[in-house]
């Protein structure tokens, strides 16, 4: 479908999914699905989920699947958050995105902060002052810093209106013991970051997702709030909530929908508590948060104007890269795989960029040490914020540069699918010889190599006579076939 493009919101509480087309630089949002999976009350202290809630999130797949049946790759973005961070059910991540069509991806609770704000900044008006943006899932709660369309301070924190409704309003019961235990634990989680955002201000606070949209639906229809929601209507809503006493009997309040109520109390704990730890008076309401952002992110890749690219510059700067042997091995990972693409299966432009970024930050290791640098190096890419990439795409950048010298790391490929593990093996191949081949440093560059690959064979040929002229390259290809024998690959070179 040409234009259309979609983001799908795979939460611990619900699935959305937002289908919109570009038009004049703006989306226009065509269809909007929404269901009510609670994949979190299914996940258990192992991180598996029990049958109950697999069959209700691949149900909800299917039925979003459908609706983006003939949508092209490239143009769907899923992504999962905090429950499918805590999960440990790969099967399960298979089983979803052959469900949906399209691949998942599991994003950091940073990431999905960054990716909150870009959808609530761009439903608000142009303003210079800085805003607060606070967002309460099922299994966390985001809170971000912003001014217009950039972040400035991004938080993730393990609570959320699933999470904290199970644990301390499992029995149905809200006494008030319990509501003032929940809120206290809430503001235990928010004391590291109450210090920094207050010093850094806000001129307006908004908040996004299920959670507040429905507090603001209630204390709007209860009459105890105009507009937004404000500090002394949380209090009175925290107040009705002890005095109903049962989770069952919320149907009492005003604008609570009923698939609401089993999480209703654990989310109003959360947000009284973000109220009075940040002394927020009044808040406002978001229609847009996650989904949105994904939205307006997608369309920067299809834009080239990619987040991830700015991540890894900024990684580069950060830890001395050397530009100039960053960019002479990136040239020929890039030529070398131009070479090789039809042969070895790798084609496609998320596959590019993965062996490119890793090429410019093959080296960031030796900002700690020039021993083992590409353990350090792989170390700091797998545990770093990285802006616009999902866990996935880090963990893999990683593997490559831990994978780029000395023996073959065959170990981080075990738990891989046959498919992905033969694609970032041949990839780290790639990214092996593009720095050999430049192991001098120098700016002389590197001959005119020609790739030939076939099955688990690849061949260099070399300009007559040059690799009598370089014994160093010579050894050093002999020594590296000797490195590929581990995963069964013939290197071979004249």
């Amino acid at each position: 479908m040409s234009g259309m493009i979609a983001a799908i919101d795979l939460g611990s509480n619900s699935f959305h999914m937002i289908v919109a087309r570009e038009s004049d630089g703006q989306l226009q949002v065509r269809d909007r699905l929404r269901e009510m999976v609670r994949l979190a009350a299914g996940l258990d202290s192992r991180g598996h989920l029990d049958g109950a809630a697999r069959q209700r999130a691949l149900e909800c797949l299917r039925r979003f699947g459908q609706r983006l049946a003939g949508f092209s790759p490239g143009s769907v973005r899923a992504v999962g958050t905090n429950t499918l961070r805590k999960a440990r059910d790969p099967l399960f991540l298979r089983e979803a995105e052959q469900a949906l069509g399209h691949p998942i991806e599991i994003i950091a609770g940073v990431e999905e902060a960054r990716l909150i704000y870009l959808g609530v900044a761009h439903g608000l008006p142009d303003s210079d002052e800085n805003r607060l943006v606070v967002d309460i899932g099922g299994g966390s709660t985001e809170l971000i810093l912003g001014k217009r369309f950039e972040p400035l301070e991004l938080e993730s924190c393990y609570m959320g209106c699933v999470s904290y409704s199970q644990r301390f309003f499992a029995d149905g019961t809200i006494s008030e013991k319990a509501m003032r235990s929940a809120v206290i634990a809430a503001r235990l989680e928010l004391q590291t970051l109450e210090d920094d955002y207050r010093q850094s201000g806000w001129g307006q606070a908004v908040g996004a997702s299920g959670t507040v949209k429905a507090v603001g639906e209630v204390v709007r229809a209860m009459g105890w709030c105009e507009e937004g929601i404000t500090l002394e209507a949380m209090r009175r809503l925290a107040e009705e909530l002890v005095n109903i006493g049962q989770i069952d009997s919320l149907d009492k309040l005003s604008g609570l929908k009923q698939e609401r109520l089993p999480v209703f109390a654990g989310g109003v704990a959360v947000l009284l508590a973000i109220f009075e730890s940040l002394s927020i008076e009044q808040m406002q309401v978001s229609d847009w948060a996650l989904r949105e952002g994904l939205l307006y992110d997608l369309l920067g890749r299809i834009r080239h104007e990619d987040v991830r690219e700015r991540t890894i510059v900024a990684l580069s700067e950060r830890y001395r890269v050397d530009p100039a042997q960053a960019a002479r091995v990136e040239d020929s990972a890039r030529d070398a795989l131009q070479q090789v693409a039809g042969a070895w299966a790798l084609q496609g432009e998320e596959t590019e960029h993965l062996l490119l970024w890793a090429a410019r930050l093959h080296e960031i290791g030796l900002a700690i040490a020039h021993s083992s640098y590409h353990k350090h190096g792989a170390y700091l890419v797998a545990n770093s914020d990285m802006p616009g990439f999902s866990s996935s795409e880090q963990r893999l950048l990683a593997i490559l540069i831990r994978g780029h010298r000395r023996k073959f790391p065959c170990s981080l490929f075990k738990e891989m699918d046959s498919e992905q593990k033969r694609r970032l093996q041949r990839l780290c191949i790639l990214l092996r010889m593009a720095v050999l081949l430049h192991r001098s440093h120098t700016a002389s560059g590197s001959p005119a190599v020609v790739f030939n690959a076939e099955g688990k064979r690849l061949r260099l040929t070399f300009p007559e006579g040059w690799l009598n002229d370089h014994p160093l390259t010579e050894a050093d290809l002999a020594q590296e076939a000797e490195y590929l024998q581990s995963v069964k690959y013939t290197l071979e070179f004249s």
